[in-house]
């Protein structure tokens, strides 16, 4: 039987089990010239083990569609393996940009296509539900997707997503009981979409449990094994990226991979850092704001409320957080997670945050960190979804207040760029892509961006490329829509701008204490409009500044994006150290706290 419109499907039905395999049978099963799915999100149950596996047999010819490229097609790249990919955009998250993937497509060795997260979302769901194409509002942004990847739709602004049929989805979760059944918790990516879009859906699990433990882990999703082709019983098959509650992302590790290129095979951790990274899966908000005490991270002097950029960026970037909005937190977006949290610790403590990809609804308060921030989301999120669903149910129905993002470039009607930029020689710099930033431009309330080192590169009177721009502006024609009305603003590191929409011009409405007018018109590529009532930026008083660096930014991961490339792998480690310290003196207060509930569970494939 054949899909309408796509691929043989398996439809052998009736009682299907899935096989157990080793994981180099599960390897041999992704073909030359098949479609591969990757499952997971940003540093988050990445498959890292199959993926490994697959890249050692050698296939060919592959194309590789994935919400997120990252780790994973580093590696696919890396073994010659990828002819086409289908995305929406690659980075090693805080690890930086992905040399690999930048070099294939500046030479042009890949083919491309490239998505908004709606509309890749989109090709899944028609795949999903056995259709030829699905309907997805087109975003502003031009060139995005490409001309001719989709049809016109039949009312404005939709468009029509064409099926994507996955020959392979590559997938890690945490477990599986003797029939094949998966189950999978946390924050899902595009899985639970992808899975039903797939021909052969091939798992690497933590461990097998007994049928009645499959689906007690909190909120969890059960794929039954009707859709399950092959399970591989691989501890630590996402390692070194997460699988919450069994362990966290090393980010340690991380660093090391991420540096070389193409990434190296990572075996298991050992039997101490396994222990390590086990316990910080399961360490309770009270237990690390303890352990943030106890370890003594370096914070400011008493009596110093001197200020730096970041400060104040993350303070105007909060204050723009009324109680009870939603916000969503995109990729690699450190300083504005970091705004978030700092306006539910103060003026907003009813603010409704979307993290890791809008899988994790609603999480609790808590301080800015690198693996132990998905843990503790994981853990007081109010409920756990994919990404797509996140979309569906806040983006398109207007309920997000704002996402803060950044990019590239950002030229003076607010354009903004994250595709390709030229050099000063140049010579064409492929960047990580839209994401879904051409979605939430025009969906979200407000559109924030911010520029975390202005120049005149960054800020420019045109952008090369439109990765995301407002195209509907007032509230009327918003309303009309079924969204709400709302500003479009940039926070630097020098000033603060507002989008002017008559004049479809930004305009220069403050400065931040410190500056000078005359340095922030040096930063910027095109001589800016002033406001008549330009002023000093607002900064944060003495009291949010001690909340900023005690509660919400201990180890200062805020600054990050403003420190210079050739210092950011060692303040990226000082960080990670920090966090390690912090995990250490939070143990010793005592034992794990067992949020794993895996009662009746054992290692290994089922007897």
């Amino acid at each position: 039987m054949a899909r309408a419109g796509g691929s043989p499907v398996d439809t052998s039905g009736g009682g299907h089990e899935a096989a157990f395999v080793s994981l180099e049978a599960l390897a041999g099963e992704v073909r030359d010239g098949d479609c591969v799915g990757v499952g997971g999100a940003l540093l988050t149950r990445l498959p890292l083990a199959a993926v490994h596996a697959v890249a050692a047999r050698g296939p060919r010819h592959l194309t590789y569609a994935s919400w997120g490229g990252g780790l994973p097609l580093e590696i696919l790249i890396g073994a010659g393996a990828v002819d086409k990919l289908v995305f929406c955009f690659s980075s090693l998250d805080v690890f930086g940009l992905a040399p690999l993937f930048r070099r294939a497509l500046e030479a042009g060795e890949i083919e491309v296509e490239e998505w908004p997260a709606f509309g890749f979302a989109a090709r899944l769901e028609a795949a999903k539900q056995n259709l030829p194409y699905m309907p997805f509002r087109i975003p502003a942004a031009g060139g995005i997707p490409a001309a001719g990847s989709f049809g016109a739709g039949s009312a404005p602004g939709v468009g029509h997503a064409p099926r994507l049929d996955l020959d392979v989805l590559l997938l890690h979760a945490q477990r599986a009981d003797g029939d094949g059944n998966v189950e999978i918790h946390g924050a899902r990516g595009m899985d639970t979409t992808a899975a039903f879009a797939a021909r052969r859906v091939l798992v690497t699990v933590e461990e097998v449990v007994d049928g009645p433990t499959l689906g007690t882990l909190r909120d969890s999703f059960v794929l039954t094994r009707e859709f399950v082709h092959s399970v591989a019983v691989v501890p630590y098959g996402a390692y070194p990226s997460s699988c919450i509650p069994y362990y966290t992302a090393d980010f340690r590790r991380l660093a090391e991979v991420t540096a070389a290129s193409p990434p190296p095979d990572s075996e298991p951790p050992s039997a101490r850092r396994s222990v390590e990274l086990g316990r910080a899966a399961t360490l309770s908000g009270a237990r690390v704001r303890e352990g943030v005490r106890r370890a003594g991270v370096a914070r400011r002097s008493a009596g110093d409320v001197a200020l730096d950029a970041a400060d104040v960026m993350v303070w105007r970037i909060a204050r723009l957080v009324e109680d009870g909005d939603v916000c969503s937190a995109g990729a690699v977006s450190p300083l504005a997670v970091t705004a978030y949290l700092l306006a539910k610790a103060t003026h907003a403590p009813r603010a409704q945050l979307l993290m890791t990809s809008g899988g994790l609804l609603d999480v609790g308060s808590r301080p800015m960190l690198l693996g132990l921030g998905e843990a503790l989301d994981t853990a007081s999120a109010a409920a756990h979804c994919g990404g797509e669903d996140s979309y569906r149910w806040y983006y398109q129905q207007g309920r997000v207040a704002l996402e803060v993002v950044t990019a590239a470039q950002v030229d003076r009607h607010a354009r903004a760029n994250n595709v390709s930029v030229t050099s000063p020689s140049g010579r064409t710099v492929r960047l990580p892509g839209q994401g879904g930033m051409a979605d939430v431009a025009d969906l979200h309330q407000n559109f924030v961006l911010y520029l975390a080192r202005q120049s005149p590169l960054s800020l420019v009177d045109s952008v090369e490329r439109v990765s995301a721009v407002r195209g509907v502006h007032g509230r009327s024609a918003r309303e009309a829509l079924g969204l709400r009305g709302g500003f479009v603003r940039l926070v630097t590191n020098l000033a603060e701008f507002v989008l002017d929409p008559d004049a479809d011009e930004l305009v220069l409405e403050s400065i931040h204490p410190g500056v000078a007018l005359a340095d922030v018109e040096a930063a910027c590529g095109f001589e800016p409009t002033v406001s008549e009532a330009l002023h000093e930026t607002e900064v944060p008083p003495p009291d949010v500044l001690e909340i900023l660096d005690r509660d919400v930014d201990p180890l200062g991961i805020r600054r990050l994006e403003l420190v210079p490339a050739r210092e950011r792998s060692e303040a990226l480690a000082a960080c990670i150290a920090a966090e390690e310290d912090v995990v250490r003196s939070a143990c010793r207060l005592g034992g794990s706290e067992g949020a794993r509930a895996r009662s009746g569970t054992c290692r290994g494939s089922p007897t």
